[in-house]
This record gives structure tokens, C-alpha cells and sequence, in this order.
């Protein structure tokens, strides 16, 4: 029978796209007074892998990420969700979103993001929100899955990602 065990803190990370880049200014005091220090910020990546988002935020439509130096509890995703689901609706207009946010979280051998959107792969992990398992890390690389987002699948995304695993090793093992 196996021993249940405390599952292992997780690396917040933090991940958003718009229109207007001048909202992750505005952002960014928001997201330190909640979660922490943010201790990477990716370059801004274009975003143009789907037209899906373009009626409701506009184009040319730029994504950035970011990661907290404050390790969370894998279980406290569903609630990060709802935060920054708020934080969207602050600042919508006209009933449209002009920000997307996605939280999610980065362990050694997975990242995973939350999402409001049931799909087969999906695991309800609270209040209408979804863990997705985005990438595995296996054999010294990311692995993509059928179901990967191909912004997430993207060179420059995982190369980003790496340094955020590597980040999150390090932060492991030093003591409190």
C-alpha cells in the first residue's frame, strides 16, 4: 500500500496576453502584492497562433510571463484562478476582456495551468476550475501533449520555461 505524502511545493507562474502591453504595468503591482516577488519575467512573444481571441481583444496580441520567487501549494491553484479570473473582469470593457490570464504552476517533472474550460484531459480541482496538464518534463526536455496550446509548444515559451524549472530546482533546495 503506498504512504500518502504532502504533495510538493509548486513554482506559481503566472502567464497573460493583450493587446495593450501597457497593462502589465498596471498589473504588475497587483500581481507582487498578492503572490510575492516576481522573480522571472519572460520578453514579450507574439501571439498568433489562433484567431480566436482577436473579436474580443483586438490585434496585434502580445503574450508575457512571469514567475514568483513564493512557492505555493499545488491545491491553492483553483483559488489563484478565481483572483486573476477578477483581475480580467476589472479590466474589461464593454463586457470584453482586454487582458487573458493564466495561472498555473511548475513542478520538476510537469507544468500545468488552470482553466475555467472543462476538455477531456482536464481535472476539476475546485469551484468550475480545471488543472491542465500542459507539458511534461521528460529526458531533459518538455514534452508536448496532443492537447498542448502551440503558443506553449513554442522554442522561445519552453526556453523561457526551462529557465523557470531551473529556477524552481534551485529555490527547492534551499532551506527556508
Amino acid at each position: 500500500m503506498s504512504e500518502l505524502q504532502a504533495p510538493q511545493p509548486a513554482k506559481l507562474v503566472i502567464g497573460l496576453f493583450t493587446g495593450d502591453i501597457q497593462i502589465f504595468k498596471r498589473l504588475v503591482p497587483e500581481f507582487i502584492s498578492t503572490y510575492g516577488q516576481i522573480d522571472l519575467v519572460s520578453s514579450w512573444m507574439a501571439f498568433d497562433y489562433t484567431r480566436y481571441y482577436e473579436m474580443e481583444m483586438g490585434t496585434p496580441l502580445h503574450r508575457r510571463l512571469c514567475s514568483f520567487q513564493r512557492l505555493i501549494a499545488q491545491q491553492d491553484l483553483a483559488g489563484i484562478k478565481m483572483n486573476t479570473h477578477q483581475i480580467e473582469q476589472s479590466f474589461s470593457q464593454s463586457a470584453r476582456r482586454r487582458v487573458n490570464i493564466d495561472p498555473g504552476y511548475m513542478l520538476r517533472e510537469r507544468f500545468v495551468l488552470a482553466s475555467g474550460k472543462n476538455f477531456s484531459h482536464r481535472i476539476c480541482i475546485g469551484d468550475g476550475v480545471y488543472a491542465d496538464l500542459t507539458l511534461i518534463y521528460h529526458k531533459g526536455n518538455f514534452q508536448r501533449l496532443p492537447w498542448t496550446y502551440p503558443d506553449y509548444a513554442d522554442g522561445d515559451m519552453l526556453e523561457f520555461l526551462e529557465q523557470v524549472r531551473n529556477k524552481y530546482i534551485w529555490d527547492i533546495k534551499m532551506p527556508a
